[in-house]
């Protein structure tokens, strides 16, 4: 599925918030590249499940024609600082419902990027039927699960010792949803 472009100011800076096209799969790889060296946040440590920019530009085809997916990236003068995705399930049983994901590049990090995402996906999933959005979070990020919590998000479980990070301790995951206003 496709928005349409917003041009947003916060905290002093002017960014772009728009449905990925083709045409950043490149980008979109290595972006996705570095974040994931950037931050235990993520699942992933950096090189791990890569995307090339062919399979971008396949996720990108894919979400675009789907009534239950979304792509969106956030750029700053013609570069993309950061990325998520709401995907839906194809499965009549949990059709009602998706998950989402942000990830931002730590440069741009306190710009409320990542809040503008997660703004325009709660406006897309509720205009959409969507009546559940569910995401992940590592226990430790402590201003992400403030955030989510302030757009209605509430924890429903944790997977415990659920990563290893590099200091060698295990960490537990959060499960957070979030339910459409007509529920």
């Amino acid at each position: 599925m496709l928005i349409n472009q917003k041009i947003l100011d916060s905290n002093k800076l002017d960014f772009i918030i728009r449905s990925a096209l083709e045409s950043d799969a490149e980008q979109l790889s290595h972006i996705r590249l570095q974040i994931d060296g950037e931050t235990e946040n993520l699942d992933r440590e950096k090189g791990e499940g890569y995307i090339d920019e062919e399979g971008f530009k396949r996720l990108i085809q894919d979400d675009t024609q789907s009534r239950s997916n979304l792509f969106l990236v956030a750029v700053v003068h013609d570069k993309i600082v950061g990325f998520s995705r709401c995907e839906g399930s194809k499965l009549q049983r949990t059709s009602h419902k998706v998950e989402f994901g942000v990830c931002v590049l730590k440069d741009y990090w306190g710009y409320g990027i990542g809040k503008a995402l997660l703004k325009e996906f709660i406006i897309w999933a509720d205009s959409n039927a969507m009546k559940k959005m569910t995401l992940r979070v590592l226990e430790t990020n402590d201003k992400a699960i403030k955030l989510y919590k302030k757009y209605g998000f509430e924890v429903e479980g944790i997977l415990k010792k659920d990563k290893i990070l590099s200091d060698g301790n295990y960490y537990n995951t959060i499960l957070m949803g979030r339910f459409t206003e007509t529920e």
